[in-house]
């Protein structure tokens, strides 16, 4: 099968980074489902495990973790899905993804892929959406509505810092649609202010600018809760300002030191979002990805979320991979990027 990989990391891209490349076809046991996979998003995670980690052996390590695929064969332990089902999925970090032809996924971790939306359309969504559904009622614990869309009267506000991405491009979406928070979005251009506006948030700032001034010229009482996405080293300070004593922080990147000693006197809590650890260590609660997304996949085909892709690259190849990884390393782009068919 055709597929693209690497055997080195290499921290400076470069066009030999990821390569085309062709191996076996692998063979669906247990609770795996066989997966021809027909479109893909790329994210920083591929650019990062790229920079960082090699093979462990001589063989080609793949990368991508959000498809949308055809089920052409299925273990003898699964239950939820058959061969010609159309479903998409983030997957695994421990396996090869899906920059390839064909990909093992335990079906714990899929979904069936929304009816309305193409299959790039439909690849931009599941990483993204796993991450900020988790962050947002697992580890925020905001409450859902009753029923999606009914507003309701709350004094919670939600900070998001880096919302034009592809994590806070869905975040913002399913704060305004699932919650009853105010929703103040971070954003420093033009062109993703009127993404992020697009969106549905309440109010946008300016992350290039000191944040509590402008937080507190919006007269919109305390935040509540904070969605930090990017830089969170940078702008702890400012959380810790902005905050209402017993506030909650929750982030997704990767800080090398955080000095946490700031949000005791708040009663302050940090909690951090990976959305591989319930893959990553099997967790007993490892169908709630399936749940999730299939929820996601319900929202999307009722009109209340949309897809957040923004560019599409072509076909599936080296050449054009490295093209993402370059626009994702720049930290410029705006909601994702998809791939779609292999030539």
């Amino acid at each position: 099968m055709k597929a693209v990989g690497y055997k080195h990391s290499s921290p400076e891209l470069s066009s030999d980074s990821l390569v085309d490349i062709e191996l076996e076809k692998p063979v669906a046991t247990g609770r795996d489902l066989l997966i021809k996979v027909h479109s893909i998003a790329v994210n920083p995670v591929d650019f990062k495990i790229r920079q960082n980690v090699s093979s462990t052996d001589d063989s080609h390590k793949v990368l991508g973790w959000d498809a949308v695929g055809e089920v052409i064969a299925t273990g003898d332990d699964v239950t939820l899905f058959s061969p010609g089902d159309r479903v998409f999925y983030a997957g695994d970090l421990n396996r090869q993804g899906c920059n390839a032809e064909y990909q093992l996924v335990d079906e714990r971790l899929v979904a069936h892929k929304p009816k309305s939306l193409s299959d790039s359309e439909a690849a931009a969504m599941p990483l993204t959406s796993i991450t900020a559904w988790e962050l947002l009622f697992e580890h925020l614990a905001l409450e859902k509505y009753p029923q999606a869309g009914v507003q309701q009267e709350s004094n919670d506000v939600l900070l998001i810092v880096g919302a034009s991405g592809g994590v806070g491009s869905i975040m913002v979406q399913l704060a305004k649609q699932l919650t009853n928070v105010t929703v103040i979005a971070t954003a420093s251009r033009q062109s993703t202010q009127a993404w992020v506006k697009s969106l549905g948030a309440d109010y946008v700032i300016d992350h290039s600018k000191p944040l509590v001034d402008q937080i507190e010229a919006l007269d919109i009482g305390a935040v509540t809760h904070v969605a930090s996405l990017t830089h969170s080293d940078t702008y702890l300070d400012d959380y810790v300002s902005v905050l209402k004593p017993m506030g909650k922080i929750a982030l997704i990147d990767d800080p090398k030191s955080l000095d946490i000693i700031k949000l005791k006197r708040k009663s302050l809590s940090l909690h951090w979002e990976f959305m591989f650890t319930r893959s990553m260590f099997k967790t007993d609660d490892m169908i709630a990805q399936h749940q999730l997304l299939t929820e996601v996949s319900s929202l999307i085909d009722k009109g209340i979320i949309k897809t957040t892709v923004n560019q599409n690259l072509g076909a599936i190849n080296a050449k054009n991979i490295l093209k993402a990884h370059e626009i994702l390393e720049s930290g410029s782009s705006i909601g994702k990027i998809v791939l779609e068919g292999f030539n």
